[in-house]
């Protein structure tokens, strides 16, 4: 197996697709609107990604957060409001919030189940900051690293109890950041002092089964390397300091936060102690080139994808659309009591 998750190219796999999958066995795929047409489309190509490599639990991500972020779009699913909402319900009534949080993570985790997605890249623990830019906004789940914490945890366990491994990210934190990652590298300047309020979130989900490192350099740690590239952040930071055990991927690998070719970067991701290389785009030569860069998965990242992937249960025949429909109901109840609704929040 092949330390990598990659994209595919449309709504099932090409010929070369089928080919290259099954002689390079990458650890999983993340798919994205262009593989979202309808719920059989979506069943027919994960079985069929489960059957070329014969497992029940692999891993197929999406990135499925509500409000700006969302790949399986209505009208065939049901829109979602950003997690930002969850925020301002906090501020009005904490528990309610937890319980709205977990409600709607369990609808967004039926949705998957039932096209046969057994991960979501949610819930983002990245503590909002006053001026920082707006990639991370309402995606957030606030300015207080404890309730960040706590809703995060909601989010994780509404998405387990349908079957879906939850991801928390971006480790070690992308909330400080002024500019988009996607299309710059952020440094972050801030201290040791500030820099450990915004590892709260993450310390109090530490056993989260899996976390997406963030394309930052923080400078009070290592000046030279973003976190994913910095075996100085991964070993101090987030294995020991966090004291997170769980699966540790990248973002994106394509992103242009990050230099050099996309083997040369995944190659450095794993050196410096990533588990996974997550690319995105489906292009062959990209694909071959990182196969070709990277070695045999290691025993511990092995362990931890093992770990991770025994909380999903997607595989089997999907008959829970009516907890779909209670949880999205008990949601918007929960909301409108507070007088808000699941339209979203503004920024």
């Amino acid at each position: 197996m092949i330390p990598v998750i990659f994209g595919l190219s449309g709504l099932a796999p090409t010929d070369a697709e089928r080919a290259f999958f099954a002689s390079c066995e990458p650890a999983g795929y993340i798919l994205f609107g262009r593989n979202c047409e309808s719920v059989a489309q979506m069943r027919a190509l994960t079985d069929e990604l489960r059957a070329l490599h014969g497992r029940d639990d692999l891993l197929i991500l999406i990135d499925q957060e509500g409000g700006r972020v969302t790949r399986m779009k209505p009208p065939v699913w049901p829109a979602y409001p950003p997690q930002g909402l969850f925020d301002r319900l906090y501020d009005v009534a904490p528990i309610t919030a937890l319980e709205a949080a977990r409600c709607n993570a369990l609808a967004i985790g039926l949705d998957l189940a039932e096209v046969g997605v057994s991960s979501d890249a949610l819930p983002l623990l990245d503590v909002r900051q006053e001026g920082a830019h707006d990639v991370i906004g309402d995606r957030a789940l606030g300015r207080d690293p404890l309730r960040v914490g706590s809703l995060g945890r909601a989010v994780l366990d509404g998405l387990a109890e349908a079957g879906v491994v939850g991801i928390v990210k971006h480790m070690p934190g992308h909330g400080r950041a002024l500019c988009d990652s996607h299309k710059d590298l952020p440094r972050v300047t801030a201290n040791e002092a500030d820099l450990a309020s915004d590892l709260k979130p993450f310390q109090t989900l530490r056993d989260a089964p899996m976390a997406m490192s963030a394309h930052i350099v923080f400078e009070a740690w290592d000046p030279d390397n973003p976190a994913t590239q910095s075996p100085t952040v991964i070993a101090e930071v987030i294995r020991r300091r966090i004291g997170f055990d769980g699966l540790l991927m990248t973002d994106d690998i394509d992103m242009e936060a990050l230099s050099g070719t996309i083997p040369e970067r995944s190659a450095a991701a794993i050196a410096a102690g990533c588990d996974l290389v997550l690319n995105c785009w489906a292009r062959m030569e990209d694909m071959e080139g990182i196969c070709a860069a990277l070695p045999e998965i290691t025993p511990d990242a092995r362990r931890r994808l093992d770990a991770a992937m025994a909380g999903a249960d997607v595989a089997r025949p999907f008959d829970r659309a009516g907890e779909r429909a209670e949880a999205v109901a008990k949601r918007d109840a929960l909301l409108a009591a507070a007088g808000l609704a699941a339209a979203g929040v503004s920024a």
